[in-house]
């Protein structure tokens, strides 16, 4: 092969590379613009779709649909032109013009058209009639599915909370039982010789040798053996003297069955248990009123609960109880809460709950630990919804609402007690209602979009309209109302919208020394202020809950406190 054969052989493949690359940048090309028309046609709410007229995008307006940004530029500089504001007929739509908005910055409010005072674009109107004056936002069936909601039905039924918690043994004290002497004697013979030996009801505890029955007993006698009439009232006042030294009618009865003095007597267990308290000892004197031995049965004991403070209302007296113990595998003991104590740990935050357990077997015994489970059957029906379409905003509980056609709306409830994944609902819904329990938030921030106050997280009510001149100075008189609060810090770092400062302690809000993000003041970061200078600042809480500077000021060196200086190493991040 010679060197022009080579040649052209370069030549062809050359040719042919050029020629696939030109097919597949077709192709590219092709891909793109069919994607660019089924995007275009697959546009949002209220777009004019491809091929379609103003006209058609009008007569969309006038329906309800929901109007596009640039749609709502164009009515507002048309609006401009024609001299209308807040509370006129629009002609071209025939609905009434409720507010201007700015969809970039939701929830300002404002009462003509004109400029966004916050982004390089106009104003859009939001009109009546629609979803945005009932405080609703309606999602289309494709949006819901690309969001994943989900929802339930408000349902009627009964709640059984159940509660978990551990407690420790300890005797039934209603359950204990005294034994005293009822007269001077001497401790002749002893048959229970420690405390926390079991005995059983009637069994023998001691012997004594009481010496003032004796005369008592011989003059009973001695009565008895008299001949003559009418001596049943001095035979009646000498029983009555046995009576006053202390002996029992059974005692009394031994004496009259015998005919003997009995000068001893054996003390037994009134009941069965065990002795946690036992005064005697062979030889010893007792005196008539001493406490001897004391006795506590086993057959109920007490199981004192640790409940969480936040669980003890979904407790009450008579609430059924299963326990378990490790010392007792496999057996459940069964009770009720007797009573729930008025005494609240400091450390831990939790409540007491007494709980009496059956003991059958006295398997269990004070100081073991045992796990219990408690289980409040209540009756009454109530409102149910799942847990999870619940959202606690800190300051009120709020449910998303699901109503026909697409269209939601926040409604504020009073939630109850929760078990099993489900919430009591007192007051704000009623049964058959459909809620979100998914993807609430993302509903939210597609309201906030359109400009409509979903308000999941804001107080009830409608924000007021203001002038686009007048939003920095009613945003002034807001800081300028709220409390101040001072500190001094380390600046860490200056961004655009807020600066991180590493403060010592704050008394007024009780923090201690953190690292934590301030929202910049209204004028913007504050002159002559840089990184890693000490300084004083002020500061007030927005209605968001973040805290916002309002002065910041360098200090000098030697004025810096020394929680100030070492808070970077010593104290936690808040962001």
């Amino acid at each position: 092969m010679n060197g022009h054969q080579k040649g052209i052989m370069k030549t062809n493949t050359l040719v042919i590379g050029l020629a696939v690359a030109a097919a597949l940048g077709a192709l590219g090309y092709g891909v793109y613009r069919i994607g660019m028309q089924r995007g275009m046609s697959m546009g949002g709410d209220g777009a004019v779709a491809a091929g379609g007229s103003p006209a058609a995008a009008s007569s969309a307006a006038k329906a309800g649909a929901p109007q596009s940004i640039a749609e709502g530029e164009e009515a507002t500089r048309r609006h401009i032109q024609a001299g209308l504001k807040a509370g006129d007929m629009d002609p071209g739509t025939g609905r009434k013009i409720l507010y201007y908005h700015d969809p970039m910055v939701p929830g300002n409010r404002f009462d003509k058209p004109a400029k966004s005072p916050f982004m390089d674009m106009m104003l859009v109107p939001r009109y009546a009639d629609g979803d945005a004056d009932q405080g609703k936002v309606t999602v289309s069936a494709r949006t819901q599915q690309n969001l994943g909601v989900r929802t339930a039905v408000v349902t009627e039924g009964t709640l059984s909370p159940q509660v978990s918690a551990v407690g420790n043994i300890a005797f039934n004290e209603r359950d204990q039982a005294v034994v005293q002497a009822r007269a001077t004697g001497y401790v002749e013979r002893l048959f229970v010789r420690a405390t926390l030996d079991a005995v059983k009801k009637g069994q023998p505890l001691a012997e004594l040798y009481v010496p003032d029955w004796i005369a008592a007993q011989e003059e009973f006698l001695s009565v008895r053996r008299m001949q003559g009439t009418d001596l049943a009232g001095v035979v009646d006042g000498a029983r009555q003297r046995m009576r006053q030294a202390g002996m029992s009618e059974a005692q009394i009865g031994l004496v009259e069955a015998t005919g003997k003095t009995q000068p001893r007597i054996a003390l037994v267990a009134p009941i069965s248990g065990v002795v946690v308290e036992l005064m005697l000892r062979e030889g010893m004197t007792v005196m008539a009123g001493a406490t001897l031995v004391r006795i506590n049965g086993l057959s109920t004991v007490w199981a004192n609960a640790e409940v969480p403070e936040s669980q003890a209302a979904l407790l009450r007296p008579g609430t059924k109880v299963q326990a378990r113990s490790p010392a007792a595998p496999g057996t459940t003991f069964n009770g009720k809460v007797q009573a729930l104590l008025p005494e609240v740990s400091a450390a831990t935050r939790t409540l007491k709950a007494r709980v009496e357990l059956a003991n059958p077997g006295s398997r269990l015994v004070p100081g073991m630990f045992v796990q219990m489970q408690f289980m409040d059957m209540r009756q009454d029906k109530v409102l149910l919804v799942p847990t999870e379409a619940v959202i606690q905003t800190g300051r009120r509980s709020v449910v998303m609402l699901a109503e026909e056609n697409g269209r939601f709306r926040p409604v504020d409830v009073e939630a109850g007690i929760e078990s099993g994944a489900q919430t009591e609902i007192r007051s704000g819904l009623q049964a058959g209602q459909r809620v979100v329990v998914s993807s609430q938030f993302l509903i939210d921030s597609e309201a906030s979009l359109r400009g409509i106050e979903a308000r999941l997280n804001s107080a009830p009510g409608a924000a007021p309209a203001t002038s686009p001149a007048t939003a920095p100075a009613s945003a002034a008189a807001a800081v300028a109302s709220a409390q101040r609060h001072t500190g001094q810090a380390k600046v860490e770092s200056i961004g655009r919208g807020a600066m991180t400062l590493s403060h010592g302690p704050i008394p007024s809000l009780k923090w201690g020394p953190m690292t934590m993000e301030f929202k910049l003041p209204a004028g913007g970061a504050p002159r002559g202020v840089r990184v890693d200078d000490r300084v004083t600042f002020e500061f007030t809480m927005d209605a968001e809950g973040l805290p916002q500077l309002t002065a910041v000021a360098p200090m000098a060196a030697a004025a810096v406190p020394p929680e100030v200086a070492s808070a970077p190493a010593a104290a936690g991040s808040r962001r």
